[in-house]
């Protein structure tokens, strides 16, 4: 009877111990792969004295939807993972915008950003130059997709210059 006893207390100690384990490691949070990124935008006035300007800049990164059919059948329903965060915005690389440009915070929330400045001194760029450098949290392995767009670019009258805007990627200014 004793030995029964002492058998039985063995066993459930056992199945105790190779439980635990398995319990813990269910209710611990996923990690998830973050990393932040500079995107660093350049506008080129065409050799004209750059004064203002304003661009808007969306990053999207191709949406992973989830959705099991044994739990959610409702294709509506469906989650979108947001991977994608602007977490700054940094002035630029001349003195006239070395300040950090005005941006609009509504537009964040939908992984854009409506940037703006001017500066009406004297010493403005007419070469190519960093107006703006934007840093971005990014969830997950995806590779964020760009498009930026130049709303206006000005010189000190107020004219429309011919100017021509990209983005470059990575640490190097």
């Amino acid at each position: 009877m004793k030995r029964c006893l002492l058998m039985s207390l063995v066993l459930a100690c056992a199945t105790i111990l190779l439980t635990v384990p398995q319990v813990g490691q269910a209710s611990r949070p996923e990690r998830t792969n973050v990393r932040f990124a500079p995107v660093h935008i350049y506008l080129d006035p065409g050799g004209k004295p750059l004064a203002a300007y304003q661009f808007e800049l969306v990053c999207s990164v191709p949406a992973r939807a989830y959705s099991s059919a044994e739990v959610e059948d409702n294709a509506s329903r469906r989650h979108y993972e947001r991977q994608i965060k602007i977490v700054g915005v940094e002035g630029g690389e001349h003195p006239a915008f070395k300040e950090a440009p005005y941006y609009d915070p509504a537009a964040l929330m939908n992984d854009r950003i409506i940037i703006a400045a001017f500066n009406t001194g004297s010493d403005l760029p007419t070469k190519r130059t960093r107006i703006a450098t934007i840093h971005l949290q990014i969830t997950g392995d995806a590779e964020p997709k760009y498009a930026l767009s130049l709303t206006t670019a000005a010189d000190a009258n107020g004219e429309n210059l011919p100017a021509t805007i990209t983005l470059e990627k990575g640490e190097q200014k």
